[in-house]
């Protein structure tokens, strides 16, 4: 979980309020950076040459490209198209200004004045600027500028001379190229038109024909138009029919009402006198009046579908049939007319009468109605009947004239849909022969006139100077060397996961600050004389100036007095000084921490506790042939005295021994390390313990737990957050009272 946090914090971002510090500290690797990057400018600044600008203007009016082919054709599904003929407009005009062809070909004209001119040297290079430049000026003003014919083409060299002869050629180039366009073009529009010509006169003719065949087959000129005229007449005819077929209907039913009336007149009674004096007729009434009176009993008893019903109905039917007959014979005799001829609705009237006379036992003869026919009914009933005749012929000949007129226009569609493919033939072939000869006419005036109307508005004059960009190369480089430095120093800060701060130091181990040491000068060495043996004691000529040698300043002052004040209320004299790592000054804040308690009239007792590397008595030039590492592993358990060494009145040494004498960690663990402890407690008022690093050895981690304090030293800006977290984690279940920020850039 630690190591976690630990990568956490590598990751780690630049605190705003931190970043005038970082580019102080940084502040070296900023101006290099800087300075390369100026120089680097004023380099480029010193190689950039001068340029010069040429310019010309064209204008371009075109003779050629306006008209259009298919300008002469509004149907969109007209013959006269060519898909190889183009309508060129400006921008296809400006694509070729600036094409490889035409570019080439000014580099072959250029080439005997200017041998290493390429087409890049005119057109530029993919990804960068090209010298020459081709733009439609625009006229108006606002949101109401609108590109002109004009064409403003800008060439860019160092060489004056070089821009005005470029643009010379290329305007050559432009209007040869032009010239020869134009004369293929118009060439090529006029072979279509040639080769077109003919096929299409030979569609007219074969349209035309093909109408008037249609005509002379069909003997009619426009079959939509006849078309109407029979549809006309066939309203008109059904009219007709309609209103006859009305009249008829009312003929027949004034004719049935005259039979009505011929029936109950003097020669209905006749008809009904002869009847009556046939002996099968009278017969035939009796069998009926038998049958019907059969019938309606048997009705009474069953239903219409009993077969006695049926029987009784079909003998009833075969006895009218008969009554039938003879009273047709009968009126034919009255009416001297054929059986034929006798109209239905006259017989059934007679017959009617016969059967109701016959009911009512009423008898003809009997009642002497042998009166005289009324002979101006018969007439009015022959007069009725010659009208109905007449109008059921005109009904016939109406009948027919709808269906012939019916069948008449039923064929008209097929011609109608055969016209009008026919007729709007001959009328595109007739008009894109219009067109093809009024396009031969133009292009016949067109090859006189030329195609494009080039002039030049303004012809290239020798280059311009426009600036060599030095000064915005300068300025350009003025600006970005201080970003281009701090962002360098910014990204080396985020990089880097050493710590530079004192605030660093406190947040990520949360512990307390007792002080922060600036960089301190390594002017506390003294060369001192010496005594030699096991007793042997040091002699100090000058003790102020001893003093004056060790390392002292106000801070470290200060980091003494945070330690007191956290030796309250259990006081501890073991005060073990130790880091991370080597080189961060820990033997410097040590002595430093000793004068600040020698000037509080405290003893001081400062044990090199390094067995491995031993480095105190290299700062303070004294003897090491004993020591710590002797004391551990003397038996005879000789006087303390012999082995510790004055450096002041107040402040004594034991240097760490002659090394490898015995397994380091067996020494420090041993019961007689902390005996000796204990005893120096007894003489001294502070024990100050310098200790190896934590992370390389576990000799730290052994004095660690003899000692009553520890104090951690961290050289800031060498020291890692992983290493300070580690240090933190190896020592937080032990007394570890706070860390000291050290500055030192030397220990």
């Amino acid at each position: 979980m630690a190591i976690n946090n630990v990568q956490k914090e590598r990751v780690h971002t630049v605190d705003i309020r931190q970043l005038f510090k970082i580019i102080l500290r940084r502040r070296i690797l900023i101006l290099g950076v800087a300075s390369a990057v100026m120089s680097t400018a004023g380099i480029l600044a010193f190689l950039t040459k001068p340029n010069y600008q040429s310019s010309m203007q064209l204008l371009i009016k075109s003779n050629l490209y306006t008209t259009k082919l298919s300008n002469y054709s509004t149907d969109a599904n007209s013959d006269f198209t060519d898909s190889n003929v183009e309508v060129v407009d400006y921008t296809v005009q400006l694509q070729l200004m600036l094409s490889n062809q035409l570019i080439e070909k000014a580099v072959v004209i250029l080439r005997p004045d200017y041998p290493d001119i390429k087409i890049e040297d005119i057109k530029g290079k993919k990804g960068k600027e090209s010298p020459l430049s081709v733009a439609r000026v625009e006229s108006g003003t606002g949101i109401n500028r609108t590109p002109s014919q004009v064409f403003e083409i800008k060439y860019k060299n160092h060489d004056p001379i070089k821009t005005q002869r470029v643009l010379q050629t290329l305007l050559k180039v432009y209007q040869d190229y032009n010239i020869e366009q134009q004369k293929q073009q118009l060439t090529k529009e006029m072979a279509f038109v040639n080769e077109r010509l003919p096929k299409v006169k030979s569609s007219v003719v074969t349209a035309e024909s093909n109408l008037e065949a249609f005509r002379k087959k069909h003997n009619i000129l426009d079959p939509e138009a006849q078309s109407k005229i029979v549809l006309e007449n066939l309203a008109d005819t059904q009219k007709q029919l309609q209103t006859t077929r009305a009249q008829l209907q009312d003929v027949q039913a004034r004719y049935t009402a005259l039979l009505y009336k011929l029936a109950a007149s003097p020669s209905s009674a006749i008809i009904s006198s002869r009847l009556s004096q046939s002996t099968k007729y009278q017969t035939l009434l009796n069998e009926i009046k038998k049958t019907e009176l059969s019938l309606a009993r048997e009705r009474i008893r069953y239903t219409d579908d009993s077969p006695v019903v049926q029987k009784l109905v079909q003998q009833r039917e075969s006895q009218l049939a008969l009554l039938k007959q003879e009273v047709t014979r009968a009126l034919a005799f009255q009416t001297g007319k054929k059986a034929s001829q006798l109209k239905n609705s006259e017989i059934d009237a007679a017959i009617n009468q016969a059967l109701k006379q016959s009911a009512s036992n009423e008898s003809l003869l009997a009642e002497g109605q042998m009166a005289e026919v009324d002979i101006k009914l018969v007439e009015e009933v022959t007069q009725v009947q010659t009208t109905a005749l007449g109008l059921e012929a005109n009904e016939k000949s109406l009948s027919s004239s709808e269906k012939r007129l019916q069948a008449e226009l039923a064929k008209y569609p097929s011609l109608i849909a055969e016209y009008n493919r026919l007729l709007p033939e001959v009328e595109t072939n007739r008009k894109t022969l219009e067109q093809l000869m009024q396009m031969q006419q133009s292009l016949s005036l067109k090859l006189a006139q030329g195609g494009f109307d080039w002039q030049t508005l303004l012809a290239p004059g020798r280059g311009i100077y426009t600036g060599s960009g030095r000064s915005l190369i300068l300025g350009g480089g003025a600006i970005a060397a201080p970003i281009i430095g701090i962002v360098v120093a910014l990204i080396l800060e985020l990089l880097n996961d050493s710590i530079y701060t004192s605030y660093e130091l406190q947040r990520i181990t949360n512990l307390r600050l007792l002080g922060i040491v600036p960089k301190l000068a390594k002017n506390y060495r003294r060369k001192r004389t010496l005594l030699t043996g096991r007793s042997t004691k040091v002699l100090i000529a000058d003790s102020s100036a001893a003093v004056a040698s060790l390392p002292s300043h106000e801070n470290l002052d200060m980091a003494y007095q945070n330690i007191n004040i956290l030796n309250s209320p259990l006081p501890y004299k073991s005060l073990m000084v130790t880091s991370a790592n080597f080189g961060e000054g820990k033997s410097t804040v040590t002595l430093g921490l000793a004068v600040s308690s020698a000037r509080t009239h405290h003893r001081v007792l400062i044990i090199d506790a390094n067995l491995r590397e031993p480095s105190l008595h290299k700062y303070l030039d004294l003897q090491n042939e004993w020591g710590l590492s002797l004391l551990l592993v003397d038996e005879a358990y000789s006087t303390l005295k012999d082995y510790i060494q004055p450096i002041h009145p107040s402040i004594d040494v034991l240097t760490a021994g002659p090394p490898e004498l015995e397994d380091t960690v067996k020494l420090l663990s041993s019961r007689r390390m902390k005996e000796l402890l204990n005893e120096f407690e007894q003489s001294y008022d502070l024990i100050l313990v310098d200790a190896p690093p934590i992370l390389n050895t576990v000799d730290a981690r052994i004095l660690a737990t003899l000692c009553n304090a520890i104090v951690i030293i961290a050289r800031l800006g060498q020291i890692t957050r992983a290493e300070l977290t580690q240090t933190k984690e190896i020592l937080e279940n032990l007394n570890l009272i706070g860390i000291i920020a050290n500055q030192a850039t030397n220990t």
